[in-house]
């Protein structure tokens, strides 16, 4: 009887872990800061975030993480990251630039950004970055620096991500594939 009650409780706490793991990725710690850091990967919904998060007064400077080494076609990130600036109205256009780095891992682009945020003598930073993403990055951003004062907000993008991750498949894989990445961070990266 005993055994049973232990794999019950064992079998619940499973099943409540499993039902929350897609919102126990998602922080939303947001504060004034003196810059936004926009994180390498999608490059519609971050920069769109990072933009109303700068009309809002969060931070007078966005800086957009983008690599000069990855090509699209002809041009390097970095150079679509520069145009993309070139298209907004002059007044917002003036408080955003490029970030250059060459990570690959979110620890690598948070000590690459330092440069960035040294550079804009930024000493408190707020991170824009995926939904599911927030929770590890905030991690890794307060483990790189911690005498400065990191913050975070997720760019929802419902093709990829949802709280509920057992409704649609894109949703599972990206869920189980960010535990892993949190996990490995938890356990290992942190520690080297």
């Amino acid at each position: 009887m005993r055994k049973f009650t232990v794999l019950a409780v064992a079998l619940l706490a499973l099943l409540a872990f499993a039902l929350n793991a897609g919102r126990i990725l998602v922080v939303r710690d947001l504060h004034q800061a003196d810059a936004i850091v926009v994180l390498v990967g999608e490059t519609d919904r971050r920069p769109a975030l990072a933009l109303e998060l700068l009309r809002q007064g969060y931070a007078p400077r966005v800086l957009l993480d983008a690599s000069p080494d990855v090509r699209l076609y002809h041009w390097t990130a970095a150079e679509i990251a520069e145009q993309y600036i070139h298209t907004l109205p002059p007044e917002i256009a003036a408080s955003v630039s490029v970030c250059r780095e060459s990570a690959l891992s979110t620890m690598d682009e948070a000590r690459q950004a330092g440069r960035c945020l040294d550079a804009v003598g930024a000493r408190s930073v707020l991170v824009v970055t995926s939904e599911y993403h927030t929770r590890r990055a905030l991690s890794v951003f307060r483990h790189a620096f911690p005498g400065r004062e990191i913050g975070v907000a997720g760019a929802l993008e419902p093709d990829q991500f949802g709280a509920r991750w057992w409704r649609h498949r894109q949703w599972a894989k990206v869920t189980l594939n960010e535990w892993a990445r949190l996990l490995w961070w938890e356990c290992v990266d942190r520690w080297r």
